[in-house]
């Protein structure tokens, strides 16, 4: 990032180096915690027809799971978040806000963060409905939503045709408005925009997840049953 910023004269899309570290020291810090690069615990159990058992059960799957993602969303924020947090101040400083709403934006965004970021993952793992092998299917998602979700570089750095290709996917509003709004990058009505984009991604992939499961559940062949 550093590197980057210092080859383009020090200034790249509204990040100097300071900011451009402290967004990648960030990024670090949240990419368990969204959970970027695996979940295939729902297509395990419909693999091997464990999932019955959650059909059976007196909840709603999707929220059952829903919760486990968000329990070990929030088990991992400080144990796994601190450390680069804590080696970004003491190697390059951190460009973070002095005001705390910043902050408050930013911890309710990084919790639609990790709520569309489930949303995206139970939607991958539902191809195990239809689909024997799954390592593909698994495989392009976390390379999408590593690009995408800015945890390769920050999305302000594409290309105007990827950038707009990014906006319409749900993956930027899992790391990348997280970490402007924690940062102040985006700030009041600015910064309640992106609230509403997340949440209005939010809503649609959590639908899109209650379809498809719906339609799944009603194919399922289970020992026969």
């Amino acid at each position: 990032m550093v590197g980057a910023i210092g080859a383009a004269g020090g200034e790249l899309a509204g990040y100097d180096a300071r900011t451009g570290a402290t967004y990648a020291w960030l990024v670090q810090a949240l990419v368990a915690t969204v959970n970027v690069f695996n979940w295939s615990e729902l297509a395990l159990r419909v693999r091997d027809g464990d999932i019955a058992i959650d059909l059976a059960r007196p909840v709603d799957p999707q929220l059952a799971y829903l919760a486990g993602f968000v329990g070990r969303a929030i088990h991992q924020l400080i144990p796994r978040g601190g450390p680069p947090l804590l080696a970004g101040a003491l190697v390059t400083g951190l460009a973070l806000p002095s005001t705390p709403l910043p902050y408050l934006l930013g911890a309710v965004s990084v919790v639609l963060g990790v709520c569309v970021s489930f949303g995206v993952w139970w939607l991958v793992n539902l191809s195990a409905f239809w689909l024997v092998e799954l390592r593909g299917v698994l495989t392009l998602n976390v390379v999408a939503m590593a690009i995408l979700s800015g945890l390769a570089i920050p999305v302000h750095w594409f290309p105007d045709w990827l950038a707009t290709l990014a906006a319409l996917t749900p993956y930027p509003s899992i790391l990348q408005t997280p970490v402007d709004i924690v940062t102040a990058r985006v700030e009041g009505t600015a910064a309640l925009g992106e609230l509403a984009v997340q949440v209005a991604w939010l809503a649609g992939v959590l639908l899109l997840g209650r379809l498809v499961f719906a339609r799944g559940a009603r194919k399922l062949v289970v020992q026969g049953g």
